[in-house]
């Protein structure tokens, strides 16, 4: 059987886990192609206007690959740990695209939610299996070896790899220069780079060491978000908060860069979150939100980027 896995939203956390579990299981894993023009117009054209743009460009994927398998992995991801959900588009997402009014294979879709407890999340993982086969130690190992597959990614990416390297397992050139800029972000804002303009590339161009969220151990995230006055609810919000705070607290950065989507509400409340809390704190790192949609323009990015680490560039000169 070919599977779809759309190159888009969760694949940049999960797919070492989901191509080895299927892969092992006998399934051929076709991945749609890196996101470009067609791409974003085929989503832009199939989904409503009010959806932010990562769900947009998951349409897209979708319909690149629709023709080209026999099904389409798009799980519903409703909480990966107890106490926080995702966000309300990973809940609802495998109705959204069962409603296109286009001919689509059969979607799989199973259901992840750790909220009801280990039971229920692994009989979802045999849910998922159980489309292959019915060996239930063969499902067991294929899972346990994906485990392995994701835990060996996230080591990379904590050791300084960025997440498509880590995906690739080639390290790219570390960039000589004194400048260090933390990006934040959901993965698939940052690490589409159609998406963002080539964002992470222009800084490297520039000589800037990239720090991303995906650095930084799970466990120094949880401690920062647990000082804060409220329980965060939304797991991928958290690891960005979480990030932004400890650089702030440990001053490894220079600037920030927050990469949100314009229509995502999760990404609106962090940010104003982010800024109120560094007031508070009297934290001198400058932040820039870089907000993206379908309409942004590559030459007003360029502009705000230089503009910001020349003037990261002069303070620092001056405070030597």
């Amino acid at each position: 059987m070919k599977v779809g896995v759309p190159r888009a939203l969760l694949y940049y956390k999960y797919f070492p886990l989901w191509d080895t579990f299927l892969s092992e299981l006998g399934a051929e894993v076709v991945l749609s192609p890196r996101t470009n023009k067609r791409i974003l117009n085929l989503g832009t054209g199939a989904a409503e206007n009010e959806v932010c743009l990562p769900v947009k460009v998951f349409y897209g994927h979708v319909l690149s690959l629709k023709d080209k398998v026999d099904a389409l992995f798009i799980p519903r991801v409703v909480s990966v740990e107890g106490g926080a959900y995702t966000c309300p588009k990973f809940l609802g997402l495998p109705d959204m695209i069962r409603a296109l009014d286009v001919d689509l294979p059969h979607i799989i879709s199973p259901t992840f939610n750790l909220k009801l407890g280990l039971r229920e999340f692994c009989c979802s993982i045999f849910e998922l299996g159980g489309y292959f086969t019915k060996n239930f130690y063969k499902i067991i190992s294929a899972f346990y070896k994906g485990l392995n597959k994701l835990r060996n990614f996230e080591g990379l990416m904590q050791d300084g790899y960025l997440l498509n390297e880590a995906l690739t397992g080639r390290l790219s050139p570390t960039p000589k220069g004194s400048l260090h800029i933390g990006v934040v972000g959901h993965p698939y804002n940052i690490f589409d780079s159609y998406v963002n303009m080539n964002l992470i590339e222009r800084l490297k161009r520039r000589d800037i060491k990239v720090l991303t969220a995906e650095m930084i151990a799970p466990e120094i995230i949880d401690e920062i978000v647990s000082n804060l006055q409220k329980k965060l609810f939304w797991t991928y919000e958290k690891d960005v908060v979480g990030a932004v705070f400890h650089w702030l607290d440990t001053k490894s950065v220079d600037g920030i860069i927050y990469v949100l989507s314009f229509a995502c509400g999760p990404d609106s409340l962090i940010q104003i979150l982010i800024e109120h809390e560094a007031r508070k704190q009297g934290f001198s790192v400058p932040i820039m939100p870089i907000v993206i949609d379908e309409h942004s323009g590559e030459a007003g990015l360029v502009t705000r980027l230089e503009a910001f680490t020349d003037m990261i560039t002069r303070n620092k000169v001056g405070r030597l």
